[in-house]
C-alpha cells in the first residue's frame, strides 16, 4: 500500500536506561543512621575515659579505707593472711602511703619487679584521660601492672596502689559492648523516627510532585494532570502552587498552539475524505450517464447517500473547528453489510481486475459508529488499490484485497490485506503520522492518520501485521463496557 500502517499510535523513542540508584528514602535512612552513629561515637569517647577514671577512683576509695585499717593495727603490723584478704578485696598488689618525708608500705602481695604505667589521679587532663583509656584498650597487655596515685588519708601526702590492668581492661570491654548495643538500639529507633517524620514531611510530598510532573509531561494538555494544592503553608505548599500555575499556563499555551495547528490539519483531512467521498459520487454519476433508466433507479440512492456523507462530514468537522473527530455514535452494525458498502463505494465491479475476497464470520457484528468505521475501511482499502495500481498493470490472478473478520471475546478483529509491494521500511518509522507516512508521490499520508484516530476514538487499536505478503492491517475494536450497577438500577426501577 502507498500509505503505511503499523502501531495505532506513534511511540516516542525509548529513554536510555538509567542505572539503578538509591532513592531519596533510602538515602535519608542511610544518612540518619550514619549521623546517629557518629553522635554515639562522640558520646562514647568521653564515656569510656570517664568509666576508666571512675573505676580507678573506686579502687582508690577502697584502698583509702584499707589504709585506715592497716594503719590502725597495733605497731602497724597485720597478719599476712589479713593483708592478702584486704588486697584481694580492692584488687591490688600493694598499698603504700607517703606522709612527710616517710613512705610506708602498708600491705603487699607478690610485688612485681617492673611497673609499666604510672597514673596520678590528682592531676588528670581530659585529653590525657581519653588517650590513656584507648591505650588501655588497644595497646597495654592484660598482664601489665600500673601504679595509681591518689589523695591519702590522715593528712598524708598521697596514697598509691599497684593494680593489674587485666580487670580494668575487661571492665572497659564490657562497658564498650554495652554502649555499642545501646547505641545500635538508639540509632535504630532514632533513625526510624527521623525517617518517618522526614518521609511524611518531605519525601512523600516530593514524590507527589515528581510523579505529577512525569504524568503532566506525558499529556500536558490534559487539565486533569494539573497538580492539586495540598494547602500546606510551607515551602512545599508554595512549590505546589507555583507548579500548578505553571502547568495551567503551559497547558493553555499548548492548547492554543494545537488549535492553531489543527486548522491546517483539519482542512487537509476534510479535503482528503471529501475527495474520496466525491470520487465515489462521481463514479456513480458516470455510470448513470451510460446506463438505461432501470439502473438510474439503482444508483441514484447510492449517489445521494455518498453526497450526504460528504456534506455531513464537512459540516461536523467545520462546526467542531479542530482536528479532533466527534465522539463515535456507537451501535451494533453488521460487518458484512458495511463491507459491501465499501466495495460499492470503491467501484470494484466485475470489470475491475482486482479480486475482492471477504472472509467474515457469519453474523459478525461490531459495536461501532457506522460512518466512522466506513471511513476507516474506505481509507485502508483505497490505499490498497493505489498500491496495486502502482505496479502499472493489474493481474487478477495476483492482485487481490482480502477482508477478514472474527470475534475474540468482547473484541471484534478486522484485517485488511493486499498482495501489493508492502510498506517500505523507511515509512514504518512514521506510522500513522500525517504528512509523513505516505510513500506515493503526491500522497499526504492522511488516510491512515485519520483511520488511526477514528479507531482510537472507539478504544481500539490498528497496526501493521509483520511477516505477511503485501501489507496487512489489523483493527481491533472492543465492545463498550457494560455498567452492571446501572443495569441493576434500571431493572429495579422497571
Amino acid at each position: 500500500m502507498s500509505e503505511p500502517a503499523g502501531e495505532a499510535s506513534v511511540q516516542s523513542a525509548p529513554r536510555r536506561g538509567r542505572p539503578a540508584r538509591l532513592g531519596l528514602s533510602g538515602k535519608l535512612l542511610f544518612l540518619t543512621v550514619l549521623f546517629v552513629m557518629l553522635a554515639e561515637i562522640l558520646i562514647y569517647v568521653p564515656s569510656i575515659a570517664n568509666f576508666r577514671l571512675n573505676w580507678l577512683n573506686d579502687r582508690l576509695a577502697a584502698a583509702h579505707t584499707a589504709a585506715l585499717v592497716l594503719d590502725a593495727a597495733p605497731s602497724g603490723m597485720v597478719p599476712e593472711s589479713l593483708a592478702k584478704q584486704i588486697l584481694d578485696s580492692i584488687g591490688a598488689r600493694a598499698v603504700a602511703i607517703k606522709m612527710g618525708s616517710q613512705r610506708r608500705l602498708l600491705a603487699a602481695s607478690d610485688l612485681p619487679s617492673q611497673i609499666k604505667t604510672d597514673i596520678d589521679m590528682r592531676d588528670i587532663r581530659w585529653w590525657r584521660a581519653i588517650a590513656h583509656a584507648f591505650k588501655t584498650l588497644f595497646i597495654d597487655e592484660p598482664d601489665d601492672l600500673m601504679r595509681v596515685v591518689g589523695p591519702a588519708p590522715m593528712r598524708g601526702d598521697f596514697l598509691e596502689i599497684v593494680l593489674d590492668e587485666g580487670p580494668l581492661r575487661r571492665a572497659m570491654v564490657t562497658f564498650s559492648i554495652n554502649i555499642l548495643l545501646l547505641s545500635l538500639a538508639i540509632s535504630g529507633i532514632s533513625a526510624m523516627l527521623v525517617f518517618f517524620a522526614l518521609h511524611y514531611l518531605l519525601v512523600r510530598p516530593m514524590e507527589r510532585l515528581t510523579s505529577n510532573m512525569v504524568a503532566f509531561r506525558a499529556d500536558p494538555e490534559n487539565p486533569a494532570r494539573i497538580i492539586d494544592s495540598s494547602g500546606r503553608n510551607d515551602e512545599i505548599g508554595t512549590a505546589e502552587e507555583e507548579l500548578a500555575a505553571m502547568q495551567r499556563e503551559l497547558a493553555t499555551m499548548l492548547h492554543q498552539q494545537s488549535r492553531l495547528a489543527a486548522l491546517g490539519l483539519a482542512v487537509s483531512k476534510i479535503n482528503h475524505d471529501l475527495r474520496n467521498l466525491l470520487a465515489s459520487a462521481q463514479l456513480f454519476s458516470d455510470q448513470l450517464s451510460t446506463l438505461p433508466d432501470p439502473k438510474v433507479q439503482r444508483f441514484a440512492p447510492k449517489l445521494m447517500r455518498a453526497i450526504e456523507r460528504a456534506i455531513a462530514f464537512c459540516q461536523s468537522t467545520l462546526s467542531y473547528g479542530g482536528a479532533h473527530e466527534p465522539p463515535p455514535e456507537r451501535k451494533t452494525i453488521q460487518l458484512e453489510q458495511l463491507i459491501d458498502e465499501v466495495h460499492e463505494a470503491l467501484g470494484l465491479g466485475l470489470d475491475v481486475p482486482i479480486r475482492w475476497i471477504v472472509a467474515v464470520e457469519r453474523g459478525l457484528t461490531v459495536d461501532a459508529d457506522h460512518d466512522q468505521l466506513f471511513r476507516v475501511l474506505v481509507n485502508i482499502t483505497r490505499n490498497a488499490m493505489q498500491a496495486l495500481d502502482a505496479r502499472g498493470t493489474r493481474d487478477p490472478a495476483r492482485d487481490q484485497i482480502r477482508i477478514t473478520g472474527r470475534r475474540e471475546g468482547s473484541v471484534a478483529v478486522i484485517e485488511v490485506s493486499d498482495t501489493g509491494p508492502g510498506v517500505p521500511e523507511k515509512a514504518r518509522a512514521h506510522l500513522f503520522q500525517a504528512f509523513q507516512g505516505s510513500t506515493r508521490p503526491g500522497g499526504s499520508g492522511l488516510g491512515l492518520a485519520i483511520a488511526a484516530e477514528l479507531v482510537r476514538a472507539h478504544g481500539g487499536e490498528i497496526h501493521l501485521v509483520p511477516g505477511t505478503i503485501g501489507a496487512t492491517f489489523r483493527i481491533t475494536i472492543p465492545d463498550r463496557a457494560v455498567d452492571l450497577t446501572a443495569r441493576r438500577g434500571e431493572r429495579a426501577s422497571a
